[in-house]
């Protein structure tokens, strides 16, 4: 069937988390907890970093504020939504809604993607580069690196917006997933779908991939640099800085690489839900714990945060 400028559906029935209508009090519960405790946590680190003056001038801190603020808006583009959803029973996001849901979802991850591509400069020019760090990472620099990194990720997220819009939805208003994504849309549009995919196979995995590749080169060098470094505990240091980001990194791109780089056709709901569970809201809740476990100086501005509040 040719693809048109209409649509013949007005909303979208969204999938279930669970077929068992006696758990959804349950995961409600579950998912509500983790929800809470990504937006406190994010937030928390957010605001240390902000009320810390000597940190919010470090670019490593500075971007991890930007990183948890995505965070927060990346899972929120999805998770009230599905919550309500599981609590009432009733599935249903309008057209219009749908889109926006994608539009959102797309932007805040992919700029989760290159703030993450972002930190590893940071760590490579710390590490590689000591005597040029000040030169290199400056505040202009910094903030240009954040700029681009949210305005490229909309104007991506635009387009597979723009172009899922051509599409036409007339088999079925079905969503084979909790949330609106491309691949699902993709999957129950009557529409010729292969300039989408196109793109979803070209334009969105060069964006992904150049961010994922540029972090792998980086960690490359850093690794050889750290090799060189005589001391054990030079080593250790060198390593520790660069634990937490390559933890996250591994969440992130992990569940990333598993969902979105397959066929469109070969999306299955049973298969994906988990993975996509883990990166809408267990790895958001998790980033901000994996940063400041071993972090002294997110620590440390954490218990002046906390002790000024109680003061």
């Amino acid at each position: 069937m040719e693809a048109d400028n209409r649509t013949t559906v007005s909303e979208f029935i969204l999938l279930s988390i669970s077929s068992r209508q006696e758990w959804n009090v349950l995961f409600f519960t579950i998912f509500l907890m983790i929800y809470v405790i990504t937006v406190l946590g994010n937030l928390t680190i957010v605001l240390a970093i902000r009320l810390d003056g000597h940190l919010l001038h470090t670019p490593m801190y500075f971007f991890l504020s930007n990183l948890s603020l995505v965070d927060i808006c990346f899972t929120t583009a999805t998770v009230p939504k599905m919550l309500a959803d599981t609590l009432s029973g009733v599935r249903k996001i309008s057209y219009g809604g749908c889109l926006a849901q994608m539009y959102f979802f797309i932007a805040f991850g992919i700029t989760d993607s290159f703030l993450l591509a972002s930190m590893a400069l940071d760590r490579y020019v710390a590490i590689c580069r000591p005597l040029h760090y000040a030169t290199v990472m400056k505040n202009q620099v910094c903030f240009l690196l954040v700029a681009s990194s949210w305005l490229v990720s909309h104007l991506h997220s635009l387009l597979h917006t723009i172009l899922m819009s051509r599409l036409s939805f007339c088999a079925s208003n079905r969503l084979p997933h909790f949330f609106c994504d491309v691949f699902p849309l993709l999957k129950i549009s009557c529409s010729n779908t292969d300039l989408n995919t196109l793109i979803v196979h070209t334009e969105g995995a060069l964006i992904v991939n150049g961010a994922l590749v540029f972090i792998v080169l980086s960690y490359a060098r850093i690794l050889m640099a750290v090799l060189r470094v005589p001391s054990a505990e030079g080593k250790r240091k060198a390593f520790s800085t660069c634990g937490s980001h390559l933890t996250v990194v591994s969440l992130f791109y992990g569940t990333v690489i598993w969902v979105y780089f397959q066929p469109s056709s070969s999306f299955s709901a049973e298969n994906d839900t988990l993975a996509a569970i883990m990166y809408t809201m267990v790895i958001p809740m998790l980033n901000p714990f994996i940063y400041t476990l071993r972090n002294d100086k997110m620590k440390e501005a954490l218990k002046k945060f906390f002790g000024s509040k109680v003061s």
